[in-house]
């Protein structure tokens, strides 16, 4: 999809600007870290991925809370196996570009595999890229990791918690498997939810774990929580933009919702575009531009002479 559209964008709700490109920081009517917090037990929150500047337009017209601009783009966009190619870099190209189409909600994106696993110093540089180059307001990390939390949010940097199924370990995990499911990883995860809110985190995503499991963390930390694959007791709900709009393929993990079937729309639409390509029915009169007047006349006799 192309943003110079011949025709007018879609006026956007009140308070909001109608430019594609109204994602800086000063935008009005931006969800701030403390509104998010505040959240906690008033209302829900709602958070979708994005990947570009359409698909973060689209969801902030919507009304979502937050954007993720996850390193599940790597599987949803760039077609790869799993999470772990996706470089620093990339991530910040694909943050850029999520911040352009995002006026209102809170933009939050993924540190990706390596950039913070190295160094406690490290992960604090790549959480600096991702906010001075990317534009993003806040970044998210896996795992039980106090110590880089701790370090980020001194460097005055929003920071996400994540536990649960961390895709980047999938190889120590054995792949996409449910977490926390004996009492004793259970109470570990209760755990390192709470370091992690006292490291400094201002969100927590769980992921993948008994609804029960994600119950008593969301109970036992002041901090909302936000679940994908982790039942209706967390303070919020993600999911992935291609997932909730049918444009990633089947199968699909069990917590998946399909709102809309955009993906086989797709496909019958850009169909019957070729078929009247071959058919000559397109373009019709009215989706040419005319010849003024006396141009065919002229056309014709240069085409005619020797």
């Amino acid at each position: 999809m192309d943003e110079r559209h011949v025709n007018p964008m879609p006026p956007a709700p009140p308070g909001m600007s109608s430019s594609s490109n109204h994602g800086s920081a000063a935008s009005p009517g931006r969800r701030t870290v403390p509104e998010v917090v505040a959240s906690k037990g008033v209302r829900r929150l709602v958070m979708v991925t994005a990947v570009d500047e359409p698909s973060a337009r689209w969801c902030d017209r919507a009304g979502v809370d937050l954007i993720l601009v996850g390193d599940s783009l790597a599987m949803a966009a760039l077609g790869r196996p799993d999470t772990l190619s996706v470089s620093l870099p990339e991530m910040i190209h694909h943050t850029r570009a999520v911040v352009a189409g995002a006026g209102r909600a809170l933009v939050v994106a993924d540190m990706p595999f390596g950039s913070y696993q190295v160094s406690v110093g490290e992960a604090v540089r790549s959480a600096c890229r991702l906010l001075a180059q990317g534009g993003a307001q806040a970044v998210k990390l896996e795992g039980h990791r106090p110590q880089e939390v701790a370090a980020i949010a001194a460097a005055g940097i929003p920071v996400v918690a994540h536990l649960g199924l961390t895709p980047q370990s999938l190889h120590r995990l054995g792949g996409y498997r449910v977490q926390a499911r004996e009492a004793k990883a259970a109470l570990a995860l209760v755990r390192h939810a709470r370091e992690l809110e006292e490291a400094g985190a201002f969100l927590l995503v769980l992921e993948a774990v008994p609804a029960e499991v994600a119950r008593a963390a969301t109970v036992a930390v002041g901090i909302p929580t936000i679940g994908i694959g982790a039942g209706p007791h967390c303070d919020g709900q993600v999911l992935v933009f291609a997932d909730l709009l049918g444009l990633s393929d089947d199968p699909v993990p069990r917590f998946v919702r399909r709102y809309e079937s955009l993906g086989q729309r797709i496909t019958e639409a850009v169909a019957a575009f070729a078929s009247d390509v071959r058919s000559g029915a397109y373009p019709a009169p009215a989706e040419s531009y005319p010849t003024p007047d006396g141009l065919a006349e002229v056309l014709a006799r240069w085409t005619e002479e020797p």
